[in-house]
């Protein structure tokens, strides 16, 4: 069932609000980057790109920068779609092969009217509809044969995802002002662990240049994606192997996969849709 949005989802965009105030040139080129690597494209020139679940707006942004001749962004949270719309007018305000709007995933009619895209990307996102197994299908509907299916999902780890769901339930159920009693001592944990694990092996260990890769890798920040790994909810996961054979029923075939090294990272998957499914 679909978790409404004022009660106990975690509003990710007004999170990624605050994202909004660091984007510049220098994390609009990795996020290019990082599209082009795991797609293993140079360019998007002459191809379409549909961003399901845009949040601040920086992957549609990037696609269009890298010469998508049509992007369409939509997400369920009405602050996203702000973010993504105020990204557009920065960047792209006259162009209409660029639109936005408020969508659901979840919604398959929606999702089937959309038509056919080259580039379907979703990334962190299903795992956070509320019903993921419904949002993992309904995101073949609009991929073209031959097209690319690029989707992150949370992995797996058994009983410390279940721990991670109370952690979540519990943060969006707690006063605003108080969240930090939360989110505080959960990053001074990690970061303390990550430390430690630094110095038993030798290495620097202070967290500056980790926080710089972090952000070479995608462009995002770290701060903000602690926020929404702490307070993500709806909260599902998966392990490889299920992602795997969901989609190679239904027709699709993986092209790219890099994993979270079993940690509570996203696996991240390009499938090419072979038209084979049943």
């Amino acid at each position: 069932m679909i978790v409404p949005l004022d009660e106990g989802r975690f509003k990710f965009g007004k999170n990624w609000q605050q994202f909004l105030k660091l984007i510049n040139e220098g994390r609009i080129g990795i996020a290019e980057e990082s599209l082009k690597q795991m797609l293993g494209i140079e360019t998007l020139d002459g191809k379409t790109f549909l961003d399901c679940g845009s949040g601040s707006g920086l992957f549609s942004l990037a696609a269009k920068r890298l010469g998508a001749k049509e992007v369409h962004s939509f997400d369920f949270d009405p602050y996203s779609v702000a973010c993504t719309g105020e990204l557009k007018n920065r960047f792209y305000s006259n162009d209409t092969s660029w639109t936005v709007e408020e969508a659901s995933v979840l919604d398959a009619g929606y999702m089937k009217d959309l038509g056919k895209w080259d580039i379907v990307y979703s990334w962190g996102v299903l795992h956070h509809t509320g019903d993921m197994k419904k949002a993992l299908k309904n995101v073949v509907f609009p991929v073209r044969k031959n097209g690319m299916l690029f989707i992150a999902i949370y992995n797996d780890q058994g009983g410390k995802s279940r721990r991670w769901t109370f952690v979540k339930k519990l943060y969006n159920r707690c006063p605003g002002f108080l969240r930090f009693l939360i989110w505080l001592p959960l990053i001074f944990f990690v970061e303390a662990k990550a430390l430690l694990i630094r110095l038993v092996k030798l290495q620097n260990p202070l967290p500056f240049k980790y926080w710089k890769k972090y952000k070479e890798d995608r462009g995002m920040s770290k701060f903000t994606d602690y926020i929404d790994w702490i307070g993500g909810y709806p909260f599902e996961v998966a392990r490889p192997e299920e992602i795997f054979e969901f989609y190679r029923i239904l027709g699709f075939k993986l092209e790219k996969f890099i994993t979270a090294g079993g940690g509570h990272g996203n696996n991240q998957f390009v499938f090419l849709n072979t038209g084979d499914g049943s």
